[in-house]
C-alpha cells in the first residue's frame, strides 16, 4: 500500500488558516472559505476529465471549452422546459428542474465529445501540434453553430427559487447555491475515486496512464478505453457548465473558452492524468482566487498564475504526479 503525500493538504490548510489571520473576521473567513470551495469544486468538474484525457490519451484538446458551454446552454434550454417546478418554493420540486438539466448536459455534451473525438481527434493521434491547431478551429466553428442555433445574445439561466439567497448562521452568510455545488463536487470526485481505485474498468485506466503498451499488450483494447474516456471527460465538462451557467445565472459562448486557462492552471498544478493532484489543484485555485480578490483585488487576476509558478518551482511535476501514485 503506498503512502499518502500528506504536504499537499497541509498547505491547503496552511492557506486556509493564514487567510484567517490576514482577514481577521472569522464570518468573512467563512464566507470566503466557502465560496473558494464551491468555485474550487466546480471547477474539478470541468477540469477532472480533460487531466485524464491529458494523461491517458496525450492528447491536447484545447476544444474542452466546448463542451462546458454546450453543457450550459442545454442546461438552459432544459431549465425553461420545468418553468414551473423551477420557479416553485419546493425544495424537491426543483430538483425535478436541476436534475433533468444536469442530466441533459451532461448527455448532450458526451454525445458531442464522441463524435468529436471520431471526426477531429481521431486522424492526428500523437501529433501535437496537429491537435492544437484543429481543436481549436474545431472550437470556432462550434461556437458559430451555438450562434446558430441559440442566437448570439447572452442566456438566462436562473437558479431554481430555493437556490437563491443565503443561510444564514450567526454573522456569516452562505449560499445556498455554492453549498450545493460543494456537496455535488464532493460527490463527482468520490464517485471518480471509487471508479479509478475500485473496478477493473479504473485498474485499466490507471494503468493505462502510466504504460499504455503494458495494458495493450496484456490484450486489452487500449483505443476503445481512450474513447470511453474522451466521452465521460466531455460529460463531466457538460455538467461542470451546467452548473458554473448556475453559478453566473447567464450563459454566453464563451463561457467554456473563458475557464480554459483555470482549467489549465489547475491540470498544471495537479499533476497531468492524476486525479487526486486535479483536486488538490482546483481547490488551491478556487481559495487563493477568493482570498486574494478579497485581501488585494488588483493582484487577483494574477494570483492563480503566480500561484502556478510557485507550485512548479517546487513539484515541477506537480502536486500529486501519476509515477507516484
Amino acid at each position: 500500500m503506498k503512502r499518502i503525500d500528506w504536504i499537499p493538504p497541509a498547505l491547503l490548510l496552511a492557506i486556509v488558516l493564514g487567510a484567517l489571520a490576514m482577514i481577521g473576521s472569522p464570518s468573512t473567513w467563512v464566507t470566503l472559505t466557502v465560496a473558494g470551495l464551491a468555485m474550487g469544486l466546480l471547477i474539478f468538474i470541468m477540469a477532472s476529465g480533460l487531466t485524464l484525457v491529458f494523461g491517458l490519451m496525450d492528447v491536447m484538446n484545447f476544444a474542452h471549452g466546448l463542451f462546458i458551454a454546450i453543457g450550459a446552454y442545454v442546461a438552459a434550454s432544459t431549465i425553461r422546459l420545468f418553468a414551473g417546478a423551477a420557479g416553485a418554493d419546493s425544495f424537491l420540486a426543483n430538483l425535478g428542474a436541476i436534475v433533468p438539466a444536469m442530466l441533459a448536459a451532461a448527455a448532450a455534451a458526451g454525445l458531442l465529445g464522441l463524435a468529436f473525438e471520431r471526426i477531429i481527434i481521431k486522424p492526428v493521434y500523437g501529433q501535437h501540434l496537429k491537435q492544437i491547431l484543429i481543436t481549436t478551429g474545431g472550437m470556432i466553428v462550434a461556437e458559430q453553430l451555438i450562434h446558430v442555433f441559440w442566437g448570439p445574445d447572452l442566456l438566462p439561466l436562473p437558479r431554481p427559487a430555493t437556490l437563491r439567497g443565503s443561510f444564514l448562521v450567526g454573522d456569516v452568510a452562505i449560499e445556498k447555491f455554492r453549498l450545493i455545488a460543494v456537496v455535488v463536487g464532493l460527490a463527482v470526485f468520490a464517485a471518480m475515486l471509487l471508479l479509478l481505485n475500485r473496478t477493473k474498468i479504473g485498474l485499466l485506466i490507471r494503468a493505462g496512464v502510466e504504460n499504455k503498451e503494458m495494458v495493450e499488450a496484456m490484450g486489452y483494447r487500449i483505443r476503445r478505453l481512450f474513447v470511453g474516456v474522451f466521452v465521460a471527460g466531455s460529460a463531466l465538462a457538460g455538467l461542470g457548465g451546467a452548473l458554473w451557467g448556475m453559478y453566473q445565472e447567464s450563459v454566453t459562448v464563451h463561457i467554456g473558452a473563458s475557464m480554459m486557462v483555470l482549467i489549465f492552471i489547475v491540470i498544471i498544478i495537479g499533476g497531468l492524468g492524476s486525479i487526486g493532484g486535479c483536486f488538490a489543484g482546483a481547490l488551491l485555485v478556487g481559495l487563493v482566487a477568493n482570498y486574494v480578490g478579497f485581501l488585494a483585488p488588483k493582484i487577483a487576476l494574477g494570483s492563480n498564475i503566480l500561484l502556478m509558478v510557485l507550485v512548479l518551482l517546487w513539484r515541477p511535476q506537480g502536486l500529486y504526479p501519476v509515477s507516484k501514485q
